[in-house]
């Protein structure tokens, strides 16, 4: 709700108070339930693109990555950090993405900068400024096509795993549309300790446990399939 006021309020000064020729697009989801107030500083981000909901607090070298969340599946994506940490000893770093093209738009043209001023200090792009804080795995998850987050592929230093919605979905709920194509709590566990284990962080046998875990069928049909 707090991303939307501040969108919607930035739309309204640039607009009508300062009389800008632009359009804002807004995608409104009907799912219920409770708003969390907004954290301090967090206005900047949103309208960047993207900003920290939640840091981790890791202690010494425990597994560690960045999970970035959109729209809805954020809260399954906050939850799935919950889980890595109760079940696994792995700390995440949430990040809530109010644009990915807002994101793209920026790393390009920082990349065109660095491309014309071969003689100046290198710009960098904020999804690089945000998440190379920490340089580990980064896994965003979302209810848009996979093409939608891999849009900033770019622009993200370090692996980067992508979790989306391709294909046709077949339920009658929101839990089994997530589960089946994969953005729910349970499988972005999976694809969370998949991205440590492909870094060494972990080993792979923890992978093979959470899909036992949290009842994720490793041989379901692929979405993009159906």
């Amino acid at each position: 709700g707090y991303e939307l006021a501040v969108i919607v309020q930035d739309g309204m000064r640039r607009m009508y108070g300062e009389g800008e020729d632009v359009f804002y697009y807004l995608t409104v989801m009907n799912e219920k339930y409770e708003q969390p107030a907004m954290p301090e500083g967090a206005a900047p981000g949103i309208l960047r693109g993207m900003y920290r909901v939640r840091e981790a607090k890791a202690p010494g070298k425990a597994p560690r990555l960045q999970m970035l969340g959109a729209g809805a599946i954020l809260r399954e994506v906050l939850a799935a950090a919950d889980l890595l940490e109760q079940d696994f000893g792995v700390h995440a770093d949430v990040w809530s993405v109010t644009s990915f093209s807002e994101l793209r738009r920026d790393g390009l043209a920082a990349a065109r900068w660095n491309r014309l001023h071969p003689d100046e200090d290198r710009k960098r792009s904020y999804v690089e400024r945000c998440l190379a804080q920490q340089p580990v795995p980064v896994l965003a998850s979302s209810d848009y096509m996979t093409l939608v987050a891999d849009q900033i592929r770019p622009f993200v230093p370090g692996a980067y795993s992508v979790l989306g919605t391709d294909g046709f979905g077949r339920s009658d709920t929101r839990r089994k549309l997530r589960q089946f194509f994969e953005v729910d709590r349970y499988s972005t566990c999976v694809a969370a300790l998949a991205a440590l284990a492909e870094q060494g962080q972990i080993d792979r046998s923890h992978v093979a446990a959470a899909l036992r875990k949290y009842g994720v069928d490793p041989e379901k049909i692929d979405p993009l399939s159906v």
